[in-house]
């Protein structure tokens, strides 16, 4: 009996044991008797049998559980464009702008770029698009898969590096790569950038964060990010150097004015007057996230729908990312350029002024996969957060499938 790891096999075991039990409490509340789903107080309207009926972008049957939420944006700009008369508008005092204005152009536009050739197979032109949406999707989460393996190997190890890419991949929200969302084509560029960074091609670099601030709003923390490296790789910190860093940095901020300069307005119009977001808006984002906070013990607020228990886990896993985050980006403060990028875009996300879609919108942080593999050195940790995660995994891409809410 020495040779048993009694310890170890009880610790696995208690732990086993309450995750599995846990979980059913958790995917029961979550998964209430409830058509349509009542876990906000907007998404009951939009998850009834019917409610997409009116969505031609999302109702095509052509891979159509890949497609819910916001996919018939990006499918609305790349086939009738930015003023699609079938989407939803917004109108404030005389102005008003389609909702497709709240998204970024770089993948839309590729999707209608990918579009050409896949007509070969035949299908309509929404089915056409919604497939060039998911190879673009897949192949930037290839090109992600790649870059973060890149990235981190050097600080990880060779086993470091493949635990920090099977954590990303298996991340409860990961699903959203093979999704007509636009996460997978800017991880893709965001964790490319870094790499580049980081082996010193400061022009790829450049040029790829360039790519990803018109792919999503978070990629504008990649210029910081240029700085801090090129700085830090400087053995001493001249004139040359910073003229050098602010060069670079100019690029994806030469990017991001000539996206402001044609879409900024509206983009600006619709975030704020229909989704409530900002950029950094601190003060209403503290207030909003006070005001979901007696939801996690079953109270009504503002936020909540019609099924407490089921605004409750939605809210917990929205906090349980946020800190799991703050700590991952807390752990990689050496990695100056991904503690800079992470940092930036943890608090773009934090500080939107809207308390949704946290558990998403942290997919993209590298610190989130370095901090997950190096607590995955440790076998216990690697086999419990391997479960958990697979778990939420499930739970989210079900629910996700069938329109539901997720982030």
């Amino acid at each position: 009996m020495s040779d048993i790891p009694i310890r170890k096999l009880l610790a696995l075991w208690l732990g086993w044991a309450i995750i599995v039990i846990a979980f059913q409490l958790f995917v029961t509340a979550r998964f209430a008797p409830a058509r349509p789903d009542d876990v906000l107080m907007w998404t009951a309207t939009e998850t009834t049998a019917k409610s997409q009926n009116d969505q031609p972008m999302l109702i095509d049957p052509v891979l159509n559980e890949l497609v819910s939420w916001d996919s018939e944006f990006y499918l609305s700009i790349a086939i009738n464009g930015y003023d699609d008369p079938g989407v939803r508008t917004v109108e404030r005092e005389g102005t008003s702008y389609s909702l497709n204005y709240a998204f970024f152009p770089l993948y839309p536009l590729l999707i209608r770029a990918f579009s050409y050739p896949l007509t070969l197979f035949g299908l309509s032109e929404i089915g056409t698009a919604t497939l060039a949406g998911l190879v673009i999707a897949l192949l930037g989460t290839f090109v992600g898969v790649i870059a973060l393996y890149d990235l981190t190997q050097p600080i990880l190890g060779k086993d470091g590096a493949m635990r920090a890419v099977f954590y990303l991949l298996i991340f409860p929200t990961s699903f959203f790569f093979a999704q007509v969302y636009s996460e997978g084509l800017f991880i893709g560029l965001a964790f490319g950038s870094l790499a580049m960074m980081q082996r010193k091609h400061y022009l790829w670099a450049a040029v790829l964060a360039g790519f990803a601030v018109t792919t999503r709003a978070v990629g504008v923390a990649l210029g910081l990010a240029l700085i801090v490296q090129r700085l830090n790789d400087a053995p001493k910190l001249t004139r040359r150097v910073l003229i050098d860093a602010g060069s670079l940095a100019a690029i994806p901020a030469g990017f991001y004015l000539v996206w402001w300069s044609q879409l900024g307005a509206g983009f600006q119009f619709v975030q704020g007057n229909f989704f409530g977001n900002g950029v950094l808006a601190i003060w209403s984002s503290l207030l909003a996230w006070r005001d979901v906070l007696p939801a996690l013990w079953g109270e009504h607020t503002m936020w909540t729908g019609a099924v407490p228990a089921q605004t409750g886990v939605y809210y917990a896993l929205e906090f349980a990312v946020i800190v799991l985050s703050a700590l991952a980006i807390f752990s990689v403060r050496k990695e100056r350029a991904i503690f800079a990028f992470s940092l930036f875009a943890w608090a773009i996300a934090v500080f939107n002024g809207s308390p949704h879609s946290m558990i998403r919108y942290m997919l993209v942080l590298p610190a989130m996969y370095i901090f997950l593999a190096r607590m995955g050195n440790r076998p216990m940790f690697d086999r419990l957060w391997t479960l958990i995660s697979v778990l939420l995994f499930g739970l989210l891409v079900t629910l996700f499938s069938f329109d539901f809410w997720v982030a």
